[in-house]
């Protein structure tokens, strides 16, 4: 069948998502990425210019006789991001190359309720708003990330207890012009490191597995598609009933095996110290033969999972972030071979290319900062109606 053409906020999505993920281009490589001549890509740079999306700067040529003019992002752009997580809520304000200008963590409860996780994001609103006004900030995007948030029900939250429509309300009485995005944190991870990570090893549709409080995945497809991303749960597959209890009742599941808070009884060290060491742990932490034994089966268990999702619906590229992208390629490899044993993933029958990338939990606000600069891109930069018009 032949393409259909795009319409005007789809070429526009295509143009800001491609200079997200690539931090910049010169024209001629940026018109043949989002497959336009280089008379309309110009036409439409105009437009991003005159709106304050995009700049244009003077770079060295990348050859003799080729272009000067490198066009990346508007710096001057003001995003608004929210992160919720086991220990705070962040809030943060940046720009959509990703740095952050301002940012403050509001402290949760050790059993938070859905009362004190709304006045943690009253409190965090606020203080967002006396920033900007001091400031003088206008906000063009707000991105929220919450963990385990529902893919089909936005109530649906089994990890942090909060209500999500009361918070979307509160934001829409702080921030009423600003448009607001929630998702799933998984989604806002695969989302950094697809536009943070240097050399973010797929482009096209692939897996991300994010292993840490919880484990987790999202189907990354292309940017311009409105179901690019696609939270799936992985961690509550069950491999046994004799199993450790896991946060959602049930015993056995592969998250009770493998996330953080299980990685820490493993390694007998209390989970505030490991999360304090942060990516040093690895180091830090004796392990003995016994103990990484445990954990190689463990990963395994974890491949399996991973191998079981590519059964469901296969492609060929798994990124994973975490925890386990630290270890050495000894004990990565347990996982690996989980995979590999799948009746019909692996690399041997469905040719999946795995790759480790390291791990992005402790960096709050930075994915919801992302996701928000997403989800400017994906609409165009275009205001919220006029989107949901076209």
């Amino acid at each position: 069948m032949p393409e259909q053409p795009r319409s005007r906020r789809q070429t526009r999505a295509a143009i800001l998502t491609h200079l997200l993920q690539s931090g910049g281009s010169f024209r001629p490589p940026l018109a043949k990425a989002v497959r336009l001549s280089e008379a309309s890509l110009s036409r439409i740079l105009l437009d991003l210019k005159a709106e304050g999306l995009i700049e244009e700067v003077r770079r060295p040529a990348p050859y003799v006789g080729g272009p000067t003019g490198l066009v990346s992002l508007d710096g001057a752009v003001a995003l608004a991001a929210f992160e919720l997580t086991a220990q705070h809520l962040s809030v943060g304000v940046g720009g959509l190359s990703g740095e952050l200008n301002y940012t403050e963590r509001v402290p949760l409860p050790k059993t938070p309720t859905v009362e004190t996780v709304g006045r943690a994001f009253r409190e965090a609103m606020t203080l967002l708003r006396d920033w900007t006004r001091r400031r003088r900030v206008v906000l063009s995007q707000v991105g929220v990330s919450i963990p385990g948030l529902g893919r089909l029900s936005a109530a649906g939250n089994p990890i942090i207890p909060c209500d999500v429509g009361r918070i979307s309300d509160m934001l829409g009485e702080m921030f009423a012009d600003v448009p607001v995005e929630f998702t799933n944190s998984v989604v806002a991870h695969a989302t950094f490191h697809r536009c943070r990570t240097e050399n973010y090893p797929f482009n096209d549709t692939h897996l991300f597995v994010f292993v840490s409080h919880g484990v987790a995945g999202a189907w990354m497809d292309d940017p311009v598609e409105t179901d690019a991303l696609q939270p799936i749960e992985l961690g509550h597959m069950v491999f046994g009933e004799g199993g450790p209890r896991c946060r959602c009742g049930h015993l056995g599941c592969v998250e009770a095996y493998t996330s953080l808070p299980a990685l820490a009884e493993l390694l007998g060290v209390p989970e505030p110290e490991l999360l304090q060491l942060g990516s040093d742990w690895v180091s830090a932490i004796p392990i003995s033969s016994r103990v990484r034994q445990e954990l190689r089966h463990r990963l395994y268990r974890l491949g399996l999972a991973i191998g079981n999702t590519l059964n469901v619906k296969p492609c060929h590229g798994v990124a994973i972030s975490g925890w386990p992208s630290l270890l050495a390629e000894g004990d990565r490899k347990a996982l690996v071979d989980g995979v590999d044993a799948c009746l019909l993933g692996g690399r041997k029958h469905a040719q999946v290319s795995l790759a480790f990338v390291p791990p992005s939990n402790g960096n709050d606000p930075r994915a919801a900062l992302a996701f928000a600069a997403f989800c400017l891109a994906c609409r165009g930069g275009m205001p919220a109606a006029s989107t949901e018009a076209a």
